[in-house]
Parts: C-alpha cells; structure tokens; sequence
C-alpha cells in the first residue's frame, strides 16, 4: 500500500501551491491532483454542496487505491472533513489558516486575513481564530472575485490588482503587520500583493505546514513510500486544463495534466 498514490483536491487550480510543498518535501510519492474548477470557488457555495463535492472528489480519488487524501481547500476542510473523517478509512489531511503563527508573531497586535466567504464564515475558524488571536485585532476580508481571476489565467491583470488594493486598504490603514492568506489559490497573488503591502508586512500561509502535516501522517500509519522509484504525478481539471498547466510549467518534464470530466 506504501506505493499508492497520495490524493489531493482543490476547487480548482489553487491546491496547486500545496501539492509544490508536498512533492518539495516528498518528491518519492506518487500524486493524484483534482482541479475541481468547473465548480470553483466552494467559498460561495452553501455548506450541503461543498459537502457533496467533497465526498464526489473523496470518492474519486478512492477509486483510484489513494493511501490518503489532503483536502488542499480551506472552505472544504471547515465545511466537510469532519465528516470526510467519520466515513472513510483513509487518513485525511485538511488545511486552514494561518491565523496561529500571525497572532503569535504580530508587533502590531493587528493581523489580516484574506480568504473565502466559505471559510471566515466557518464555526473552525471562528473556533481557531477564538483561541489563538482573541487579544489581537483581526481583520477579516472576503476575497470575493479572486479566484475566479486565477482560474482564468489572470492572477497578474489589472482587474486583479484592483480587487486587491481594495481588499487590503483597512488592513494597512489598521497596521495590520501580518496577512493570512486562507484560501489555497492565494499564494499565486504574492507578486502582485508585495507591490501594493508596505515591506514590513509579512505573508503566511498554510502550505508548508499542510506538507509537514502530511509527512507526518504517513509516518503514523506506516504508509510513507520507502521505494522512491518511479513516482508518477497525475493532474486532472474538468475545466481548461491549460491554466492548471500553466502553473505547473516548471515540473512538466514529470508530470501529466489532462482533462477529466469528474
């Protein structure tokens, strides 16, 4: 079972960033990446439909003997994996935001947050955010129309950066000195992000944990592949792969990007 693949889906392109951070940290593994994008963003759908794809992706991605499945969405692990967790066997790993490390570390006591109206409206999140950062000012800001932009290939328009100088202005006038980025897709926008947010601002996000997280997770069920040879990193999007592929565009000599209507 060691060999299977480990399973990872998004509601599209944007758990692209977690699956960098867990082929970086465990480039043995063999991968299967879903780009939920004919239904992104989850943010923006009620809590009934993001469990239902969710359990569509779960289902999948069992089908295809995954050892264990990472749920790169922050709106489907606040909304779904709990109950991702009651009903299948497979370990799940699930991802949220960043709001602990920006609480701990904020000068300022002011930290900002960036995510979908799926996930502030969580009750994890609020439970998150009321045990890490309940004597910090949080500022929350939905991010309403950015992943719609990413899905279509224009993370760098002007229409983005727009979006983004208004989502971030009461941040910077509060003196936020920390922004979470809670949704997947967002560490895309960095470039554009570091243009508009003073330098002393600092930028988090979950990726790195979500692959640390993962590691460990293998290691407790004795599942991490131990015969690194020929590891295979499959893609699939039910919409126009080629954004999925252009974010990829550095690993395209070892991976396979296809379209799949799941």
């Amino acid at each position: 079972m060691n060999s299977q693949p480990i399973g990872i889906f998004d509601s599209g392109v944007g758990g692209t960033s977690i699956w960098k951070e867990i082929h970086h940290l465990l480039p043995g593994e063999s991968t299967i990446y879903l780009a939920d994008s004919k239904y992104a963003p989850y943010g923006e759908r009620p809590q009934k439909e993001i469990l239902q794809l969710s359990i569509k992706n779960t289902e999948f991605l069992l089908s295809q003997n995954c050892k264990a499945i990472v749920v790169a969405c922050n709106t489907a692990t606040t909304n779904a994996i709990d109950y991702l967790r009651k009903n299948y066997k497979v370990p799940f790993i699930g991802i949220e935001p960043a709001i602990k490390p920006a609480a701990l570390n904020s000068k300022t006591g002011v930290v900002g947050i960036l995510a979908t109206r799926g996930t502030l409206t969580s009750g994890l999140f609020a439970k998150t955010s009321a045990l890490y950062a309940k004597d910090r000012k949080v500022i929350e800001q939905f991010g309403d129309g950015l992943v719609p932009l990413i899905e279509n290939g224009m993370a760098n328009s002007k229409e983005m950066h727009q979006l983004l100088q208004k989502y971030l202005r009461p941040m910077m006038e509060e003196k936020a000195d920390y922004l979470v980025l809670g949704c997947t897709h967002y560490p895309y926008l960095i470039p554009q992000l570091k243009k508009i947010l003073p330098t002393s601002v600092t930028i988090i996000d979950s990726g790195e944990a979500v692959a640390k997280q993962t590691k460990t997770v293998l290691e407790n069920f004795q599942l991490l592949n131990t015969h690194a040879m020929g590891a295979s990193y499959i893609f699939h999007s039910n919409a126009d792969e080629k954004v999925l592929a252009s974010l990829l565009k550095d690993y395209k000599q070892k991976i396979v990007v296809s379209h799949l209507d799941f």
